[in-house]
């Protein structure tokens, strides 16, 4: 992290937490684009080295891979009947979803209040908005995360700190760019799968980013309405 925080970077340092081939790489490629030096966090350091490596020398950028652990798991499963969820599973659906978050916030938000500026961009989903049968381990944990982002997007917007939350509806794919890479290489088309392109997604991040202060967005949701949870 000393490497990071030494960066001489003119844009800035924009990390990124819980990276993984998909949305979390191509937000990771649109700020390295942008000038940013880039940090990208998770727990599989070796995926982590690789996607530095590929953003780095495309962008000419400085990427930095840290190892991580924000209790995340790759994916929740269900639907479970809510008799058989285990107390310690319902804690750490949680901690996956909201207290991750919580303590990468409490880390950062010092020096941007300080700075008197900074950007913090939370990623939902359609659990965050509706209950779903048989999937109260992510919904709660999605609504507390909800409720952290729009309790900080007020408690630090006069500090000058903007804090959005992106709600993702629907199923994110690999790029478009990466399928006609694959396609050329087993030669067939590019599939209509009906996934969203993540590196399309992360440019409503970067849009949330340079959004001006007069008019930021503390929620918005992207996505196809053919992938609804509710």
């Amino acid at each position: 992290m000393r490497n990071v925080s030494s960066s001489n970077s003119s844009r800035g340092i924009a990390a990124i937490v819980g990276v993984g081939p998909n949305l979390g790489r191509s937000i990771a490629r649109k700020f390295a684009h942008e000038g940013y030096t880039v940090a990208i966090l998770a727990r599989d350091l070796g995926r982590l080295s690789r996607f530095a490596d590929e953003i780095a020398r495309e962008e000419k950028a400085q990427v930095f891979a840290i190892r991580i652990d924000c209790s995340e798991t790759q994916s929740y499963g269900g639907p479970f009947n809510f008799s058989d969820i285990r107390l310690d599973s319902f804690q750490k659906s949680l901690a996956v979803a909201s207290i991750g978050a919580f303590h990468c916030a409490q880390q950062v938000l010092p020096g941007m209040v300080e700075r008197g500026k900074g950007t913090i961009l939370f990623t939902g989903c359609a659990a965050s908005l509706s209950g779903v049968a048989g999937f109260s381990e992510l919904c709660c944990g999605k609504f507390a995360l909800r409720g952290l982002s729009q309790c900080l997007a007020k408690e630090f917007h006069q500090l000058g700190v903007h804090i959005a939350h992106v709600i993702i509806d629907g199923v994110i794919g690999a790029s478009r760019a990466s399928q006609r890479l694959l396609a050329r290489e087993q030669h067939c088309s590019v599939g209509g799968d009906g996934a969203m392109d993540p590196d399309s997604v992360a440019q409503t991040y970067w849009y949330l980013h340079i959004q001006p202060r007069a008019a930021w967005t503390q929620e918005i949701d992207v996505g196809s309405s053919s992938f609804r949870l509710v």
